[in-house]
């Protein structure tokens, strides 16, 4: 899963530049509601809304907006509809791309999903165009400078480990099936090792190593859909070759 890994190395160095925290807040109080909506209002019998939440504290959301948004998804407050809606796609050079989203007018989601393919080297495909080429998963960074490999492969084999990817030289990524997510984020917990970026996502079975200029135009794509209130996550089967690497983060 070493294409997983560099993207992830990628976003993790421009969020902190990139990532306006009033858009992250909007998207994580939606992830919040619809999780309670779904699964009820109580975190400890719902894995969504716990990880929702935890998302949200690791992210400095005010435990007020946090109470509020569950009080929307259960129904205690009026809010917002939320419809999830999943777009698949291809950007640039082929890459595969699916756009998880969360709307309440679902023909202006669409028109600006479309109109920022088409900007960007990108089109829409059908539904199950490339879903077929992602696992949904648990991930979790770990870093370097908390624990090293041989300490994570003893903890977290039994919890659920699936993959231990070290290409960042910053960070571990630590890949498992999704139920066991929350297992491997105690046992961290329990051993005092601190982690970052927990979050269930689309991993790629497979993925397509691009060289620098391919590489430049698929982040602009998705960074493009990223900055949409609309859209909750952008997941592709890209990866990012070392020379590319380098060049990107010149």
């Amino acid at each position: 899963m070493s294409g997983h890994s560099k993207w992830a190395t990628i976003k993790r160095k421009k969020a902190v530049t990139d990532q306006k925290r009033g858009s992250l807040f909007t998207k994580l109080v939606k992830e919040i509601t619809i999780a309670a909506k779904m699964g009820g209002g109580d975190p400890s019998g719902n894995p969504r809304l716990r990880l929702a939440i935890d998302t949200a504290r690791d992210n400095s959301m005010p435990m007020e907006n946090i109470q509020r948004a569950i009080k929307k998804g259960t129904g205690e407050l009026e809010g917002v509809t939320w419809d999830e809606i999943t777009y698949e796609g291809y950007g640039p050079a082929g890459i595969a791309l699916i756009i998880e989203t969360a709307t309440d007018n679902r023909n202006r989601t669409v028109a600006d999903i479309r109109h920022i393919m088409s900007r960007n080297n990108g089109s829409l495909g059908e539904s199950g165009s490339v879903a077929w080429m992602f696992q949904r998963k648990g991930s979790l960074d770990v870093s370097r400078l908390v624990a090293s490999e041989d300490q994570l492969m003893e903890l977290l084999l039994d919890a659920g480990l699936e993959d231990l990817n070290g290409d960042d030289e910053s960070y571990f990524t630590v890949i498992t099936d999704m139920k066991d997510l929350e297992t491997a984020k105690m046992a961290l917990k329990e051993a005092g090792i601190a982690y970052e970026n927990a979050n269930i996502e689309l991993v790629a079975e497979n993925y397509i190593e691009l060289e620098a200029e391919d590489a430049r135009k698929v982040i602009k794509l998705i960074e493009a859909l990223e900055s949409n209130d609309d859209v909750q996550g952008v997941y592709s089967n890209m990866e990012v070759s070392e020379s590319a690497m380098n060049s990107l983060n010149e």
